[in-house]
């Protein structure tokens, strides 16, 4: 059991750096002529799809975005983090959640570039999952919850900002500098996710997958405002930083059977 504890230990680690590669690439193409393209977070992807040994990089990104999209979704099920039952609890909750759907989307779409399924990023996942999500019965309202989901860590991101309660996950030995890198990479992403949430609930609301924005898109979609557009740029990069060092230094709770079940009050 302890093996098995610190198998699924190591996946979540993998699944942290996995998320910083994913920031720090998207950052980076967002501040340079290589960020031009409409083509999102994947554009992280096909970015990795043209450099040596990138296939297995691929792979080994998917499995972590994977991990950690299944320990956000074990958070909000089983409240892994002990959270509790409270108002301000079921909000965060319900964030992680919506960090669980939408590292799921990247995952897959990670799975795609390794396995040549795809060769560019010329089509956003979120979008793709969206109209896909509205082809089922009740996909509509599913979608405007998971689009709730983003506005609402939108929110509690932006009281990280402010009381910086991530450090509490962040074990000894971490750099000083993480405090400040991770406030400044919170902040961005706030605003990504706020983009991203009122979009789904918009796409959801028209019933138009279309509409719905993923990271990558959802920045693009600030270029309108040149100075906001390269401060969440690089504030997202600053956040991909900020999850490279986590990935070392996170206090990950232990998962046992019970916290697989569904704790709701």
């Amino acid at each position: 059991m302890v093996e098995k504890l610190q198998k699924f230990a190591l996946l979540v680690r993998v699944g942290y750096a996995a998320r910083g590669i994913v920031y720090v690439l998207l950052g980076y193409l967002a501040l340079t002529a290589a960020g031009e393209t409409s083509g999102g977070q994947n554009a992280s992807f096909d970015f990795l799809q043209g450099v040596p040994l990138g296939s297995p990089v691929l792979y080994v990104t998917a499995v972590g975005l994977a991990a950690y999209a299944l320990y956000k979704l074990i958070a909000a099920i089983g409240d892994l983090e002990h959270k509790g039952f409270d108002a301000k609890a079921i909000v965060e909750r319900v964030g992680y959640g919506a960090s669980g759907c939408a590292h799921t989307v990247l995952a897959w779409s990670a799975f795609q570039f390794a396995h040549g399924e795809k060769q560019s990023a010329s089509a956003d996942s979120g979008s793709s999952a969206a109209s896909t999500l509205l082809a089922w019965d009740m996909g509509a309202i599913v979608l405007g919850v998971v689009g709730l989901g983003f506005v609402t860590t939108a929110v509690v991101q932006c009281r990280t900002v402010i009381t910086a309660s991530f450090m509490r996950t962040v074990g000894a030995g971490a750099p000083t500098s993480v405090c400040w890198i991770g406030r400044i990479g919170h902040a961005a992403r706030a605003v990504v996710f706020l983009v991203i949430g009122w979009s789904l609930i918009h796409s959801a609301w028209l019933g138009n997958g279309a509409e719905a924005k993923g990271l990558g898109t959802a920045l693009v979609s600030l270029r309108e405002n040149q100075a906001l557009h390269t401060i969440v740029a690089l504030g997202l990069l600053m956040f991909g930083v900020f999850s490279l060092i986590v990935a070392r230094f996170r206090i990950i709770p232990d998962v046992e059977k019970k916290d697989l079940k569904p704790k709701l009050k």
